[in-house]
């Protein structure tokens, strides 16, 4: 989470400050200053350059950095650094489209009452609005959305090239490394993720020259219902769809924690669909799903019993 007092430096820095210039212009101390210019340096979001016995601090060229001076230098009345604490971006990244509080805490993975407070604050000062129990920006402030969204993709793309440089390809959370590139010294938030946790399951597919991996601090371990999802984030092709009809044909999956889980990544339909075709044997119409009896075949390939 970023702190009030980082914003307010990536709104006042101008390219070439020192930290002395900034901690007078927001009235901070040098060393508070220090600690939170670290902690932007680390996020890759500004960098240092030495002037004799002077440091300066400029602006990096990511997208966020950009967006977010953009915000500030178009809105200069709105205080953005009080604006943004605690909750707010992780709120904001789900207000891409109107939604309901419950829709939000739930995709956010936060209490209601937080995603609350944190829309009462925009609402207060006019940047959202409400219809029929719906949040959606007002005006042009949509932007406050495309700056949360390009924030947390910095933020994944950074920590993971920390520990995983030759990744690339970033993807509805996930990141794509090389196969042969891994080193097994993954941090612990690093879950691999996709067709390669199917073998647990004794489902053994071919697997491509790269494997993907999903960060979460929360998580101990990733569910069939997350990497499921996963599968099909990285591709909802009819090959991996029936490799999820098998999964979820040879394992008991939670039905509820699959939909809430789709929910989250958008894939409503595409799980729909599969719960669909398994209860009704392949009576969907869909041309990315095989037919009833080459699924049969298929399953009893992998000794898959079908109900």
């Amino acid at each position: 989470m970023l702190r009030g007092i980082v914003f307010g430096v990536l709104a006042t820095v101008d390219r070439g400050d020192t930290i002395s210039e900034l901690a007078t212009k927001l009235d901070h101390s040098e060393s508070y200053l220090y600690r939170a210019i670290a902690d932007l340096v680390e996020k890759g979001l500004v960098y240092t350059e030495r002037d004799g016995r002077r440091k300066r601090v400029v602006p990096s060229d990511a997208r966020a950095v950009e967006f977010y001076q953009d915000l500030v230098r178009q809105h200069s009345h709105i205080d953005f650094p009080e604006l943004l604490t605690g909750k707010a971006l992780e709120v904001l990244y789900y207000l891409d489209q109107p939604r309901t509080i419950s829709e939000i805490a739930d995709r956010s993975d936060n209490y209601r009452n937080t995603v609350n407070r944190v829309l009462k604050r925009f609402r207060d000062r006019g940047l959202v609005g409400t219809d029929d129990g719906h949040y959606k920006f007002n005006a042009d402030f949509d932007r406050f959305q495309a700056f949360a969204r390009e924030l947390a993709h910095h933020l994944h793309r950074h920590r993971l090239e920390a520990v995983a440089p030759e990744g690339h390809d970033s993807l509805g959370g996930l990141r794509r490394i090389p196969r042969a590139g891994r080193d097994g010294d993954r941090r612990q938030e690093f879950h691999e993720t996709g067709l390669a946790l199917f073998a647990a399951f004794d489902l053994q597919f071919l697997l491509t020259g790269h494997c993907y991996y999903f960060y979460s601090e929360e998580l101990d371990a990733l569910s069939p219902a997350v990497f499921c999802c996963h599968t099909l984030l990285i591709d909802d092709g009819s090959r991996h769809r029936s490799y999820c009809l098998l999964l979820l044909s040879h394992v008991d999956v939670d039905e509820a924690d699959l939909r809430e889980r789709a929910g989250k990544y958008g894939l409503e339909a595409e799980i729909d669909a599969l719960l669909r075709y398994l209860e009704t044997h392949g009576d969907v119409g869909d041309d990315r799903l095989p037919e009833w009896d080459e699924f049969q075949e298929l399953a009893a390939g992998y000794e898959v019993r079908l109900s």
